[in-house]
């Protein structure tokens, strides 16, 4: 899901961030600003990052490009997918250079950072203090737009004055001349369309999805019902996010309404949202306690207990501590929590509906509450002992 989004992202403009300087605003670059604000007004507030798209997408072997995923959001955006031969990085190699120009203009300046080998790697590079996850991606984003974008190097030349080099923001610029530029605008139905396809059934009490049960009431024309694709033997396509186990969105092709949002069952009952990495950890530890087929209520309470104890931490200070996390549960318990952060990741979340309060007069607001509230007078605790004495 990760290269898709990433795809997503390159067909978007980038928005300005807090605490970005005003210098990175696209307003302020070399690119043709005023003339492609006449044609996408997402461009106002935008960084100065360029936005492509592509008509065709070479890249290796990797398990995340030649998945069914990267593959169906390549062909739902119409873009060509060329996977190029195994073992062959000379068929991208400004690619493997980019990867190496990233490595030595940006993350050898981050603290731990290890280098290509051993004999490249500092000493202690371990106990320097590390930023996370999330705060490394948030730089990288504003180093690409200040720096990457604004480098010229000799891989960027114009046959037609070859004695001068271009940044990528500049090379941009003239090749828009000639290509043109086409605004995509992408809906929260096909950030959906991005996500991993999985086909399932219908039931009476819902989806199964990895041991989850997901339900709503908008589910019932469906139950029990072959969705006709004859294919897929007649299930349901599913979509997910691997990062945010919380919904699911059913494609509802028979009434036309697009994609159905399905809450997983015990939503309210994890504090914050988590993925599929947290789960199966917290189902791992389960069973290797003894629970050989832990339930989705236990298992549901134990990712609540990880992100928790992860989150406070040891406790030098008290003797009787709980037991410390160990180093795996604090690698999950990080990146469930960058995955929650990152607004990059995932489609817009469904708010939960509201609720609908009754209206006894049916003027469309609620009446004064002038009447006096009357006692409430509890009920006693039933106790069969005192019951046996009384005489009647």
């Amino acid at each position: 899901m990760d290269a898709s989004l990433l795809l997503a992202r390159a067909l978007t403009p980038e928005p300005m961030r807090p605490g970005w300087a005003d210098a990175l605003r696209m307003s302020r670059s070399v690119l043709p600003h005023r003339r492609l604000l006449t044609l996408d007004e997402r461009l106002e507030h935008a960084a100065a990052r360029p936005v492509i798209i592509p008509e065709m997408i070479v890249c290796d072997r990797g398990k995340a490009f030649i998945s069914d995923n990267f593959r169906a959001a390549c062909r739902s955006l119409e873009i060509t997918f060329q996977p190029c031969h195994p073992r062959s990085p000379a068929e991208k190699p400004h690619i493997e250079r980019t990867l190496e120009s990233v490595a030595t203009m940006f993350c050898q300046f981050l603290p731990g950072y290890l280098g290509r080998t051993a004999e490249h790697r500092g000493r202690r590079a371990e106990d320097e203090p590390l930023w996370s996850m999330q705060e490394i991606q948030e730089f990288l984003d504003e180093w690409i737009i200040a720096k990457w974008q604004t480098r010229r190097h000799d891989g960027l030349r114009d046959p037609g004055t070859p004695g001068r080099t271009f940044s990528p923001n500049e090379k941009y610029a003239r090749l828009i001349e000639s290509a043109g530029y086409v605004p995509l605008a992408l809906s929260g139905d096909d950030y959906v369309e991005l996500l991993p396809a999985t086909w399932r059934a219908v039931n009476s009490y819902g989806i199964k999805i990895n041991h989850r049960i997901y339900d709503c009431t908008d589910l019932g024309p469906l139950r029990r019902q072959p969705s006709g694709i004859t294919l897929k033997r007649n299930l349901w396509e599913v979509h997910r996010d691997p990062y945010d186990a919380s919904w699911i969105w059913v494609r509802s092709h028979w009434d036309g309404n697009g994609w159905l949002p399905v809450p997983w069952k015990h939503l309210g009952s994890v504090p914050q949202p988590f993925g599929d990495l947290a789960w199966d950890h917290a189902a791992a530890d389960l069973r290797r306690s003894g629970l050989p087929d832990p339930t989705e209520a236990e298992i549901a309470q134990a990712v609540s207990s990880l992100l928790v104890r992860a989150a406070q931490g040891p406790d030098h200070g008290s003797k009787a501590r709980t037991p410390r996390p160990s180093q795996r549960d604090l690698r999950v318990a990080g990146r469930t929590r960058a995955a929650a952060q990152n607004p990059n990741l995932g489609p817009p979340r469904p708010e939960p509906a509201a609720a609908i309060e009754p209206d006894p007069d049916g003027q469309g607001e609620p009446g004064p509450q002038d009447e006096p509230v009357a006692k409430v007078i509890p009920l006693g605790v039933f106790d069969p002992f005192k019951e046996a004495d009384t005489r009647w």
